[in-house]
């Protein structure tokens, strides 16, 4: 079967890109988000290069943090203070798919994305130019602790990490920009082979979804982050300016629908779910967006990421749903280099981008999304 080979570490200089602004880079400079066919997902070829039967499994212990959450309208808000009987926090806020939204919610998370952009930068993720950029080095410097090396050397942090990263995300649009709306997430599944017409990439919006022009990623100049200046990546190049830019292949993003969906919802331990997710349609979800999003360590550059990441989150959270067990046991590896155990008590870390409100936290923190630091949930 055919197998595409991930750039977790961009071999190009930073001297060797042009400084592009108007015209998109060439497809090659970003090459692909690890990928296998649905066909070896389902025989589970070269998933598992480890034997995770010999790492432990560990019990989850309730842990309450305070967490505080703002609502409007579709939302609900979370309290510590009363939770129900099976220690779950009693009031969720709830996570609406995007095509539920109202077009005001909709224009309010887009807004709130723009304010960040036009924010200076907290000044702890140099070179970061502004606060929207801050989460993107976040991501680039961490990525080689949060993403495999290959098919044979796996982090399972992957999907752990990136429900931190994107509730980190969500703090930071409530806190400084003032987004008090349910948060989107967007179904990613029903849009398989048509991401270009996708209800979130329109002129209103997150702007379109061209195709590669002369084998070269497109700038976008339409949606609310029309003509959208980065200087991070690709890869782990910085103080690099160039444009938002896309390249959709519709022949990938076909590889996010259903069959990809049942194949890793029947993964019934968490390294084979995981690796399922990280390497079908998580990676073609990337991939078939292109341009910024096939490039595994700068793409958060494209704001489509955080929908992208939200419907994996979304995957996530329904797999865990099905057994209470995936809720409070954890295995797998907490590192691509040496496979070192990953257990609850595996530290993952955020670099406090959110404040008092994203510390340095346990893999028992995060695992639940309605108890311990987490109070959240989807609407279905």
């Amino acid at each position: 079967m055919k197998v595409s080979v991930a750039l977790l570490a961009s071999a190009v200089s930073a001297a060797s890109i042009p400084n592009l602004h108007t015209e998109g880079l060439p497809l090659s400079t970003f090459g692909q988000v690890h990928s296998i066919s649905i066909e070896d997902a389902i025989a589970k070829i070269d998933l598992l290069g480890t034997n995770f039967t010999i790492l432990p499994i560990s019990e989850i212990k309730e842990v309450i943090h305070d967490f505080f959450g703002l609502s409007e309208g579709k939302m609900s808000t979370a309290s510590v203070s009363s939770t129900a009987a099976n220690g779950d926090c009693a009031n969720p806020a709830v996570r609406y798919e995007w095509d539920q939204y109202s077009a005001s919610d909709k224009k309010a998370f887009v807004d709130a994305i723009q304010c960040l952009i036009n924010k200076p930068p907290s000044g702890k993720f140099a070179p970061a130019k502004n606060r929207y950029e801050d989460f993107v080095r976040l991501h680039q410097s961490y990525s080689p602790n949060i993403h495999s090396k290959s098919t044979t050397q796996q982090t399972h942090k992957f999907l752990l990490w990136h429900r931190y990263y994107v509730w980190a995300f969500e703090q930071v649009l409530r806190d400084e920009c003032g987004f008090n709306r349910a948060m989107p997430w967007w179904d990613e599944k029903k849009w398989a082979g048509k991401f270009a017409q996708a209800t979130i990439f329109t002129p209103e919006y997150f702007g379109s979804l061209p195709g590669p022009r002369n084998n070269a990623a497109v700038c976008i100049n339409d949606g609310r982050f029309a003509g959208l200046q980065l200087s991070l990546g690709p890869g782990m190049t910085t103080n690099n300016p160039h444009c938002l830019q896309r390249a959709v292949n519709e022949q990938t993003t076909a590889q996010t629908g259903q069959n990809s969906w049942n194949t890793c919802m029947s993964r019934t331990s968490y390294p084979d779910f995981h690796s399922c997710v990280e390497f079908t349609f998580h990676a073609q979800g990337h991939n078939g967006v292109g341009g910024l999003m096939a490039d595994a360590i700068a793409s958060p550059g494209d704001p489509a990421f955080f929908m992208h990441h939200l419907f994996v989150d979304y995957a996530f959270r329904k797999w865990q749903i099905d057994d209470v067990k995936r809720r409070t046991s954890i295995s797998g590896c907490a590192d691509s280099q040496n496979c070192s155990p990953l257990t609850m008590d595996t530290m993952v870390y955020i670099g406090n981008i959110c404040g008092a409100k994203c510390p340095d936290l346990k893999v028992r923190d995060i695992i639940n999304t309605q108890q311990g630091h987490l109070c959240y949930r989807y609407n279905y």
